[in-house]
């Protein structure tokens, strides 16, 4: 499998998740709430991006009920509108009125009252197509959140992010390029994986 490219990765990897079953997600989703009550990151932080599932993705609407719950606030990435690439996060509130992007994810109405600045984030919980052994994820290929994590790679400063994924989503070793930011922290369903190491 290492001899696969970054494109045939994604095409393997999105099957495999896509393939699971509504059971499957339902438990994944609820089991990803129980791995992320065992973080020190989410009891001290108050401001947590996170995204909203699609393309199989690990449910995180489970997830996001349940900070909810514990009285953090909760935001979304939003493309920007201007800044080619770029990602906006705005704040994401229960009855807040959602629309589909270029992609077909859902996203809040922008609406720059509801503006969180990233270096006023504590985390930023990204998504991935893949992972591997070494905490190098393969995003679906537009650079948005390697953009969004530069500063933080380059400095260690501002929102920490951790990876979110499917079990099935990790392989031994995936093809990495230049402007890829290994990620800290993944959580899957089963287990919490880390490199502390990496910043």
């Amino acid at each position: 499998m290492s001899d696969l490219s970054r494109q045939e990765f994604r095409k393997l990897i999105r099957e495999k998740r896509n393939a699971l079953c509504s059971d499957t997600q339902f438990q994944a989703g609820l089991d990803l709430i129980t791995q992320f009550s065992q973080l020190p990151e989410i009891q001290r932080a108050q401001h947590i991006a996170l995204y909203l599932s699609a393309d199989g993705e690990l449910d995180t609407k489970p997830l996001i009920e349940w900070l909810w719950q514990q009285g953090k606030s909760i935001y979304l990435p939003v493309i920007h509108p201007f800044s080619k690439g770029q990602l906006l996060f705005l704040q994401y509130l229960h009855d807040d009125q959602l629309v589909y992007n270029k992609y077909g994810i859902l996203e809040p109405k922008l609406d720059i009252r509801h503006l969180k600045p990233i270096h006023e984030l504590d985390l930023i919980c990204t998504p991935l197509v893949g992972f591997d052994s070494l905490g190098h994820r393969l995003g679906m290929g537009g650079g948005y959140y390697d953009r969004t994590l530069s500063h933080w790679f380059n400095t260690g400063l501002g929102a920490k992010p951790i990876g979110i994924a499917h079990d099935c989503q990790r392989v031994d070793l995936l093809p990495t390029a230049h402007w890829d930011v290994p990620l800290p922290k993944i959580v899957t369903p089963s287990q919490i994986w880390q490199w502390e190491s990496t910043k």
